[in-house]
C-alpha cells in the first residue's frame, strides 16, 4: 500500500504549504507535521510517536547542531571572528566573494577528511559565514553557500556512505575500493568545480562586494594582530586528527577500534572549538556570576525555533523509517522497466526523496543495494552506478527540511531555516542531482 511513502508526499506537501503559503512558523508545521506523519501508522501511532522522540532526544547530530549555535554565539562575543576577520581580509578581503570561495575550498579539504556533512559545514562555516554577511552577502544567501558546501563531506572519499556501497555483496564483486576512490573523487571535484563557478555567479548577481583597502592590514601585521585568535582552528583539526590518518590508527590500536569509532567529529568540533575561544577570547567575556547569567540567558533565544525544528525532524525521519519507507521505494524501483535515461533520473529522484529526511548514510543503507541493482539492470557501468547514487545522496546536507547542515549553517549566520530551503533546492540539490544523471549516463567521464 506504500503507507511510508505516502506519508512522506504528504509529510513534505504539508510543511510547504503550511510555511510558504500560509506563511506559519516551520516550528509549528515540523510539529504538525511529525504527527501527522504517524497518524499513518493507525493504532501504532502513539508508539511510533514515542519512539522517534526518543530517538530525537538521543540522537547526537541535534545536540551537536545546539552546540553549534552556543559556539557562534561564544565566538561571537569573544570577538574572535574580529582577529580572524583582519588575517582573512590581508589574505584575500580584496577578492570579491573572497569568503565563499575559501569555504568552498576549505570544505572540499575537510570533507575528504571528515566525510561528515554536518562537521564540514560548521568547521568551515564558523569562519566564513560571517565574513560572508560583512561583504555583503545576505545572511539567508550565506547559510545557504555554507550548507551546500557542507554536503562535500559526503561527495568526497573516503566517506562513511562509499564503505556501506562497499559492503554490498553484488557491489563489492564488481567494483574495487581504488577504482570508486578515484572515480568519486572526480566525482567530488565535478562538484567543487560546480560550486565555485555557482559563487562567480553569485558574486556578480549579488553585486558582492571587496573589503576596502583601507581596512586591510599588510598580511605580516595582520598576523601579529590577529595571530592567536587563529588558534581555534584547531579546535576542528584535532577531532579530524584524531579520527582519520595514521594518528587515528594509533588511537585505534591502544584504546581499540569501538572505542576509536566513537570519537565523534561533530560533537568534538564544538567542545574544543569552545573550550580554546574561552582561553583565547577571555578578556572579552563576562567576569562574573550576574554577567555569565546575563550572558547566558541572551543565548536563549537562538535555540526557541532551531530546537523544535530539530526534535520533529529528526523524530519525523525515525517514523517513516519504521513504517517502512525503504520497502516502499524498493517496491516501486522494481515494479519499473523504462529506458535508461529514465531510470537514472527516477533513482537520482528517489535517492534525493529519501536524503531529504534521512542521512546520507541512512539513504544509502536503506535503498543503495535496490537502486545499484536497477541501474545495473539498464547497462550503467557498475562503478558509475555507485557515484551516481553517492551522488544524489550527498544532497542530504542541502535537502530541506531535516538536514543538520542547514540547521547549522542558519545557526552559524544568525537566520531562520527556512528562509534557505528554495536557494538551496535551486542552487545546490538539483544542479547536483543533474550532475549524478550526467555520471550514470557516462556523459560525465570517470576514471574506471
Amino acid at each position: 500500500m506504500l503507507i511510508a511513502l505516502s506519508a512522506l508526499l504528504v509529510f513534505i506537501g504539508f510543511i510547504t504549504c503550511w510555511n510558504v503559503i500560509l506563511k506559519r512558523n516551520i516550528g509549528e508545521a515540523m510539529l504538525l507535521g511529525f504527527v501527522i506523519t504517524s497518524l499513518f501508522g493507525g493504532v501504532h501511532a502513539p508508539r511510533l510517536m514515542w519512539d522517534g522522540l526518543v530517538f530525537a532526544a538521543t540522537y547526537e547530530v541535534m545536540y551537536a547542531a545546539i552546540a553549534f549555535v552556543f559556539m557562534a554565539y561564544l565566538i561571537d562575543k569573544a570577538e574572535i571572528l574580529k582577529g580572524l576577520m583582519v588575517i582573512l581580509h590581508a589574505f584575500l578581503g580584496r577578492v570579491p566573494g573572497g569568503a565563499a570561495y575559501i569555504d568552498t575550498l576549505t570544505s572540499a579539504f575537510m570533507g575528504s577528511l571528515s566525510g561528515s556533512n554536518s562537521g564540514n559545514t560548521a568547521a568551515t562555516g564558523t569562519f566564513t559565514a560571517h565574513w560572508m554577511i560583512k561583504s555583503n552577502w545576505r545572511r539567508e544567501l550565506a547559510a545557504t553557500v555554507v550548507a551546500g558546501n557542507g554536503g562535500l563531506g559526503a561527495a568526497l572519499p573516503p566517506s562513511s556512505s562509499m564503505f556501506i556501497m562497499l559492503g554490498f555483496a553484488p557491489v563489492a564483486a564488481l567494483v574495487s575500493e581504488s577504482a570508486l576512490w578515484m572515480a568519486m573523487l572526480t566525482a567530488g571535484i565535478y562538484q567543487v568545480l560546480y560550486r565555485i563557478g555557482l559563487i562567480m555567479y553569485l558574486v556578480r548577481k549579488q553585486k558582492i562586494i571587496s573589503i576596502p583597502i583601507d581596512e586591510a592590514l599588510p598580511f605580516k601585521e595582520a598576523i601579529k594582530v590577529g595571530g592567536k585568535y587563529t588558534l581555534v582552528f584547531w579546535g576542528a583539526i584535532i577531532p579530524i586528527v584524531m579520527t582519520v590518518g595514521p594518528v587515528a590508527e594509533i588511537i585505534e590500536v591502544n584504546i581499540g577500534e569501538e572505542a576509536a569509532n566513537e570519537i565523534s567529529l561533530i560533537t568534538w568540533i564544538p567542545i574544543f572549538i569552545i573550550s580554546i575561544s574561552l582561553m583565547v577570547g577571555w578578556s572579552k567575556l563576562p567576569k562574573n556570576a550576574m554577567a555569565w547569567s546575563k550572558f547566558l540567558q541572551d543565548a536563549i533565544p537562538r535555540y526557541s525555533v532551531i530546537g523544535a525544528i530539530l526534535l520533529f525532524a529528526f523524530a519525523q525521519s525515525h517514523v517513516l523509517s519504521q513504517l517502512g519507507l525503504a520497502e516502499d521505494l524498493n517496491q516501486i524501483i522494481g515494479m519499473l522497466e523504462v529506458p535508461k535515461w529514465l531510470m537514472v533520473l527516477v533513482v537520482g529522484l528517489l535517492v534525493t526523496l529519501v536524503a531529504g529526511p534521512l542521512s546520507s548514510t541512512a539513504t544509502v543503507t536503506a535503498i543503495g543495494m535496490v537502486s545499484f541493482a536497477a541501474l545495473a539492470s539498464v547497462d550503467v557501468h557498475p562503478v558509475a552506478a555507485v557515484v551516481a547514487i553517492l551522488t544524489f545522496a550527498s544532497t542530504e546536507g542541502s535537502s530541506p527540511p531535516a538536514s543538520g547542515s542547514i540547521f547549522i549553517a542558519s545557526g552559524l549566520a544568525e537566520v531562520q531555516p527556512e528562509k534557505t530551503f528554495i536557494p538551496l533546492i535551486t542552487y545546490y540539490v538539483i544542479p547536483i542531482v543533474v550532475i549524478g544523471w550526467l555520471i550514470g549516463m557516462g556523459l560525465l567521464p570517470l576514471p574506471f
